[in-house]
C-alpha cells in the first residue's frame, strides 16, 4: 500500500499543532480574607475569582474528574462545593468548626476540623518552643488558638468524611490536637496525619478509623506540619516546623532519619518521578529542593512572605508557590529554580491546587 507523503506531513502538522495548542489546565488559589481566584495555566494570568458563600477558605482539592473544587469554608464549619463549569456553589455541606485541611480522593472528600479552636495572636516561636504543644498562627492567617497549652483546648481534631455523591458527611476520624496535614498511604487503606499541638503523626485505618500507630517528635523537632508520601510509596517526609528541619519514615513509620531545612519548613511535596523532595520554608522565605536518596540539599530559591503551600503544574515544567503576605504567587521553573513569573493575588493567598491533578502540598498526581 502506498500512502501520500503530503498528506502524511500535513497530518504530523496537524497532530502537532493540536498537541502545542493542549490546554495546559487551571490552578485554583484561596485567599483566606477573600474567595478562589482561578489562574489560567496556558496564560499564567489571572481568569475570574469564585465566591465560596463563606470567609476564611482555606485547604481545597478537586475531583478526579474536575468537574468540582472542594474547598473548606471557616465561617460556616462547612465545604462548599464548586461546579468548575460555571464556578458556582452547588452545595455547602457542614462538617465542624474551623475546618482546615482538604484532601480529595475518589468519591470521598477528607476535611479536617478542630472543635476547641479559639481565635488570638500567635506566639513567637521561642515562646511555643518553651511549651510542648503550645502556638498556633494567627486566626488572620486562617488560624488556630494561641493558647494550646491550656486544658479547654486539648481536644482532638477530627477528620471528617464527606460522601460527595451523596452530598454529606457519613463518618469521621479522630485525629490529635490541631491536625495539620493529611496524608494517604500509597494503596490506600491507611490516613496519616501529623497533629501539630502535641507533636505526633498518627497512622488510621481508612477502613474503620482505629488508631493504628502513633510516632511522637518532640526528640526530633515540634510541630510536625507538612505529611507526604513518596510515588513509590516506600517514604514518608513530614516537616517539623519548630524543629526546622524533616522528619523521615519508612513504609511502616519508622523513624530513619532527620534532615536540616530553612527556618519553619511546612509545605512538602515529592516531584512525579521521586527523585526530588521540594520544601517550602516559611520564616527562611526559601524553597527549597533536596535529592530523595541522599537528602542533600540541590538547590534553594528565594520567596516571599509565609509561603505555605505549593503544586507543580500538570506538565511538570513549572511550581506554582502560594505566598499568603506578600499577596502572590510566584512560579518556578521546576528545573532550574528560576523565577519565571509572579501572579497578585490579594487578600492573603493560602492554598493552591490545579486541573489536572498534580503533584503539590495539597494534592498528588493522578497516574
Amino acid at each position: 500500500m502506498r500512502f501520500n507523503k503530503k498528506i502524511i506531513a500535513l497530518a504530523v502538522g496537524l497532530l502537532a499543532a493540536t498537541s502545542a495548542f493542549a490546554d495546559a489546565g487551571k490552578a485554583y488559589v484561596t485567599s483566606q480574607d477573600g474567595g478562589v481566584t482561578i489562574i489560567d495555566l496556558n496564560t499564567m494570568e489571572t481568569a475570574g475569582t469564585i465566591d465560596v458563600q463563606g470567609e476564611g477558605p482555606r485547604g481545597l482539592g478537586v475531583t478526579d474528574d474536575g468537574k468540582f473544587l472542594i474547598v473548606a469554608v471557616r465561617e460556616n464549619g462547612s465545604v462548599s462545593v464548586i461546579d468548575t463549569k460555571t464556578n458556582e456553589v452547588v452545595k455547602q455541606i457542614a462538617v465542624g468548626k474551623n475546618p482546615e485541611f482538604v484532601r480529595v480522593r475518589g468519591n470521598l472528600a477528607f476535611v479536617s476540623y478542630e472543635p476547641s479552636s479559639k481565635a488570638g495572636p500567635p506566639p513567637t516561636q521561642a515562646a511555643a518552643a518553651s511549651t510542648t504543644g503550645a502556638g498556633a498562627e494567627a486566626k488572620s492567617e486562617g488560624a488556630k488558638d494561641a493558647a494550646k497549652d491550656d486544658d479547654d483546648n486539648k481536644e482532638p481534631a477530627r477528620i471528617g468524611i464527606i460522601d460527595l455523591k451523596k452530598g454529606k458527611k457519613i463518618r469521621e476520624i479522630t485525629g490529635g490536637p490541631e491536625t495539620e496535614g493529611v496524608e494517604f498511604s500509597k494503596d490506600g487503606k491507611q490516613l496519616v496525619i501529623t497533629n501539630e499541638a502535641d507533636n505526633t503523626i498518627t497512622v488510621h485505618s481508612m477502613k474503620t478509623g482505629k488508631l493504628l500507630k502513633t510516632i511522637k517528635t518532640h526528640e526530633y523537632g515540634d510541630r510536625p506540619r507538612g505529611i507526604k508520601v513518596s510515588p513509590d510509596g516506600k517514604t514518608y517526609i513530614a516537616t517539623l516546623e519548630f524543629g526546622n528541619k524533616f522528619l523521615v519514615l519508612d513504609k511502616s513509620f519508622k523513624v530513619l532519619r532527620t534532615v536540616d531545612t530553612g527556618a519553619t519548613p511546612y509545605g512538602v511535596s515529592f516531584d512525579k518521578s521521586g527523585k526530588r523532595i521540594f520544601i517550602a520554608a516559611n520564616k527562611s522565605k526559601t524553597l527549597e529542593v533536596y535529592d530523595a536518596k541522599t537528602y542533600e540539599k540541590i538547590k534553594e530559591v528565594a520567596t516571599g512572605n509565609r509561603c505555605w503551600h505549593f503544586s507543580f503544574t500538570p506538565d511538570d515544567k513549572q511550581v506554582m508557590l502560594a505566598c499568603g503576605k506578600s499577596d502572590a504567587v510566584l512560579v518556578f521553573d521546576a528545573e532550574t529554580l528560576e523565577p519565571t513569573k509572579q501572579i497578585d493575588i490579594k487578600q492573603l493567598p493560602w492554598g493552591l491546587v490545579t486541573y489536572p491533578k498534580s503533584m503539590g502540598s495539597l494534592d498528588t498526581k493522578l497516574k
